[in-house]
């Protein structure tokens, strides 16, 4: 158990890339970040160093090297040395390389090592370990592998910058032949795996904002990617359950799944509007079942559908009337994957048996009518949504100004949106979008990061149509919106 330290929290690796891309997008640069983030390694250092002790920093080419850029400026009542691993010109972000930059303009004492010939400590009593930070997993190769076998036999005190070099940050595994810390400077929260170091760990409050992690923001689409070599499929295939009272919703939410990346989207519609449905685009496919609505008799071939598909949406265009909400119950309580629930195939959700994941998006008055409650306070909104998602035992996505997302034990809110999206359908895109994401996502990230990306198309097109957009402008938008981009 690692001394020194009461963990107060855990966060990933991939997490942490996510809170730093929000905390700049509220205006916290990632170079202040640093700034803080050096001075905190500069701390330890100070605390654990005599005066005039030699000390040499051992750095990689990205943001934890420049970390450590920083950390040397702020130790000038020693002897410092700073030791690049690799070519200077191949430092791979701006700021790491500016901070590096700053030591050679102040003639620090720099060298660049452009292989594992060329490792020399130069018998330091303390090294800072910045070569490899939270983005690395597997054991360590040259000439990483090389310096760490290096600090390993020296008899300096070893100071790691975020996570000793080797250590995976997202499952807290090390490699064998990873560097062995004395002290380790971790910024914000721990990372998975610091708890079993034999060390002395420090998580240094480097300035970011709780609102970082408390908004969904751009870092959030950080989360989603996708492989070169994908093939089709394995993006989703989501079955849209809606229609019949109504047409253009479920195709609303069926292009919208489309634009936010989903491989297959299929529509089971009642046949009476099937042509219409078909009519929207060509790249829905369509499951008719035989009415003008759905009954109850229609739940065996749509649960045989729905057995192909990742992720189905059930509600938009279906209409409220007693058989088919006996149809909609009968459906969901028979499905075990995961589920989009919108529109009125919602107030059917708080008697349900079932073993399906549910992601339930309605409005304030939607909620009240499942039996939640809400407030015009946005804070106390958030607690009351994160109670009732807590009794339904569901994934909550409550939309309004600021929509609240939650599980009952993790919520977040989206600020994105605008006045014109209270017309009619941008719901049913919503819910689409969500759809597409829950494929690939957890329902808790994918019901935050479709509030976030619909928002913010809605942002996107009210910048051409103002308070005259209409739903069927949204999903365009969609892609334009997924662009992980700081606003």
């Amino acid at each position: 158990m690692t001394p020194g330290v009461e963990f107060q929290g855990m966060i990933t690796g991939s997490e942490m890339a996510v809170v730093d891309a929000n905390a700049e997008a509220l205006g916290v640069p990632r170079k202040q970040l640093m700034e803080s983030s050096g001075n905190a390694i500069a701390r330890v250092v100070r605390e654990t160093a005599e005066s005039g002790d030699r000390v040499t920093v051992v750095a990689g080419r990205g943001n934890n090297g420049g970390d450590a850029f920083v950390a040397a400026r702020f130790l000038d009542d020693f002897d410092v040395r700073v030791r690049l691993l690799g070519r200077a010109e191949t430092i791979t972000t701006d700021i790491a390389r500016e901070n590096w930059e700053a030591l050679t303009a102040g003639e620090y004492d720099t060298a660049e090592i452009r292989d594992s010939t060329g490792v020399d400590l130069d018998d330091p009593d303390v090294v800072v370990d910045a070569m490899l930070g939270t983005g690395i997993s597997g054991g360590l190769r040259e000439p990483e592998a090389t310096a760490a076998a290096a600090i390993k036999e020296s008899s300096a005190t070893v100071v790691s910058v975020d996570v000793p070099s080797g250590l995976d940050a997202e499952s807290g595994d090390l490699a064998a032949n990873s560097v062995e810390p004395d002290h380790v400077v971790t910024f914000h929260e721990a990372k998975p795996g610091l708890e079993d170091l034999d060390a002395t760990v420090t998580v240094a409050d480097i300035g970011i904002p709780d609102a970082a992690r408390a908004f969904v923001g751009p870092g959030d689409l950080l989360r989603v990617d996708r492989e070169p070599d994908s093939h089709k499929g394995d993006h989703g295939e989501i079955l849209v359950i809606g229609g019949g009272p109504y047409t253009g919703a479920p195709a609303l939410t069926a292009q919208a799944a489309l634009r936010a990346g989903a491989d297959l989207v299929k529509v089971t519609c009642p046949t009476s509007v099937a042509h219409e449905v078909q009519g929207y685009s060509e790249n829905l496919i369509l499951y008719p079942v035989q009415g003008r609505r759905f009954l109850p008799g229609h739940v065996g071939p749509v649960m045989e559908y729905a057995a192909e598909h990742d992720v189905l949406v059930i509600g938009p265009g279906l209409g409220d009337s007693e058989d088919t909400l006996e149809a909609v119950e009968a459906i969901i309580e028979a499905f075990d994957g995961t589920a989009v629930v919108d529109a009125d195939a919602l107030q059917v959700v708080p008697g349900l048996d079932t073993e399906a994941t549910l992601i339930c998006t309605p409005h304030q008055g939607e909620l009240v009518d499942m039996g939640g409650r809400t407030s015009d306070d946005w804070r106390e909104r958030r607690d009351l949504v994160a109670e009732f998602a807590g009794t339904l035992d569901h994934t909550l996505l409550v939309k309004g100004r600021y929509d609240v997302v939650s599980t009952g034990d993790r919520t977040r809110i989206n600020r994105t949106g605008n006045a014109g999206m209270t017309v009619g359908g941008t719901g049913d895109v919503l819910a689409g979008v969500t759809a597409a994401l829950a494929a690939t996502q957890e329902p808790f990230h994918a019901a935050g990061l479709g509030a976030f990306v619909a928002g913010r198309a809605g942002d996107v097109v009210a910048d051409r149509y103002g308070n005259g957009l209409v739903a069927t402008d949204l999903p365009d938008a969609v892609p334009e919106a997924m662009d992980a981009s700081p606003d």
